[in-house]
């Protein structure tokens, strides 16, 4: 009996994935996703979106929401005048409102493969061999057992792992990762993490809201490296000073010791030695490409040293008419980046003129306040030798940010001294997340702050201190 023949078939089903199967079978092509993962479903069947959206981007998200109103409404109502006492937080139902929003769109996705005709094939999926210009892909049910399909063009999207550390296991109880991060039963009296990246900070914000006594503890001497100077020094203030977050840098971790009352982490900082008790742990210490098992020798998929897929600029891997995308590859590891990429690997196999432009993909932290930015820091500028001019407005000065309470932050714009050419931008506030897509938008379309500058915003708005930085470069801010 002949193989299945598909003229695309999308190993994983990810943002990357997904969203690349999609858009092949709208360009026409036969397509299938594979995947394997249930993300803990009930039924045990495969659940699309891949860690995004079954155990990262969004229900950290609905968590951090729900951290957020538990905490305006201990401490921010009172300022508009309204009491409220005895306010707790039932951590279950938290739980299951962040549980059922991760099963909407895991849904969603399964409905859109309908509705675009993409073929779901459950298992995991693995080079077997290539037969004429076919690659023959494997695909291993949980059962063990399995079928080979055929495809004229293969997309790996295989996503990433949490990256753990030896001598830590992790059992997602007591200490997790960021699975178990985002399914506690209660809230752990004191916490620990490991990591002052974007999921440490991210979680520990969540947690400490509800009432942890959280400690970071972070490997590098630096807090925020990715991130512009002004952000890092607001951001530090913020998190440590207000919001009461014990961030240590330049760590060593030595030993950790579970026992039946908790987690002893043993490490170095400076010249001393010290030990932290907690009562859960979360190790946050970054992600690897998820390339084992995939059959890359089976084939000769160049691999590189870090584990991740060789690829060019276009996304293709040694191989005629085998693609990667997404965490498997280099670059941030971004579900909208692995986004961008599927839709563009889809599009070359079309041969249409699929892009990314890797310049102005969008950074975000969905702390409190929000951090986000696109193009070059300051700091990069300098090592470039590149003469620049920089506009920067807080939010203090804007009418809509006082009368939501929350004027931690602001915008800074960074223009090339000699062409105005916008380099960068850097968002630290209250929905620096969506204010940042402007910024997005200027640079993909070459503008330079005269052009934000003259642009009229809508008042009163948070969107008027993107306004505002831009007037800044040229010095002359009208409201600040």
């Amino acid at each position: 009996m002949a193989n299945k023949q598909f003229d695309v078939v999308v190993i994983g089903g990810g943002p990357g994935g997904y969203i690349a199967a999609i858009r092949a079978a709208q360009l026409g092509f036969s397509t299938a996703c594979v995947e394997f993962e249930a993300f803990a479903d009930p039924k045990g069947e495969v659940r699309l979106g891949g860690t995004c959206l079954n155990v990262g981007c969004i229900p950290s998200k609905a968590l951090l929401r729900s951290s957020e109103l538990y905490d305006e409404a201990n401490h921010a109502f009172v300022m508009h005048g309204i009491s409220a006492d005895g306010v707790k937080m039932d951590v279950g139902t938290m739980i299951r409102r962040k549980d059922n929003i991760v099963t909407q769109l895991t849904s969603g996705i399964k409905g859109l493969f309908k509705k675009n005709k993409v073929t779901l094939l459950a298992g995991r999926g693995s080079f077997a061999g290539r037969e004429n210009e076919l690659w023959q892909v494997q695909v291993t049910a949980k059962d063990g057992g399995s079928e080979v399909v055929d495809a004229k063009h293969v997309i790996v999207a295989t996503g990433s792992s949490p990256r753990h550390l030896d001598g830590i296991p992790v059992d997602n109880a007591v200490i997790c990762d960021n699975v178990g991060a985002l399914a506690f039963d209660s809230v752990p009296k004191r916490l620990g993490v490991i990591g002052a990246g974007v999921i440490g900070l991210e979680l520990g914000s969540v947690w400490k809201r509800l009432g942890s006594d959280v400690t970071i503890l972070e490997a590098l001497p630096d807090f925020l490296g990715g991130a512009d100077a002004a952000v890092t020094k607001e951001a530090w203030k913020v998190f440590t000073q207000k919001q009461g977050l014990k961030i240590n840098l330049g760590v060593k971790i030595n030993a950790v010791k579970k026992g039946k009352h908790g987690v002893a982490i043993e490490y170095d900082m400076g010249d001393g030695a010290f030990t932290l008790e907690v009562d859960r742990l979360i190790v946050s210490v970054g992600r690897v490409p998820n390339t084992a098992g995939l059959g890359a020798d089976n084939v000769g998929l160049k691999i590189d040293e870090r584990g991740r897929i060789d690829v060019n600029d276009h996304c293709q891997t040694n191989l005629d008419n085998v693609w990667a995308v997404g965490d498997v590859i280099r670059g941030p590891m971004l579900a909208h980046k692995g986004m961008e990429e599927g839709v563009m690997v889809a599009e070359l196999i079309a041969g249409q003129a699929g892009h990314v432009n890797y310049d102005t993909i969008p950074y975000v932290i969905y702390t409190h306040p929000e951090i986000a930015w696109v193009g070059k820091t300051e700091q990069q500028l300098k090592n470039q030798g590149i003469e620049y001019r920089v506009g920067q407005i807080p939010f203090l000065a804007n009418g809509r940010a006082l009368g939501q309470g929350d004027t931690i932050g602001f915008v800074k714009m960074i223009a090339c001294a000699k062409t105005d050419r916008v380099l960068g931008v850097h968002v630290m506030g209250a929905n620096a997340s969506e204010l940042i897509a402007e910024a997005v938008v200027a640079m993909e379309f070459g503008a330079v702050a005269e052009d934000i500058a003259r642009i009229c915003h809508a008042h009163p708005t948070l969107s008027e201190v993107m306004h505002e930085a831009a007037l800044a470069v040229d010095k002359r801010a009208l409201h600040f």
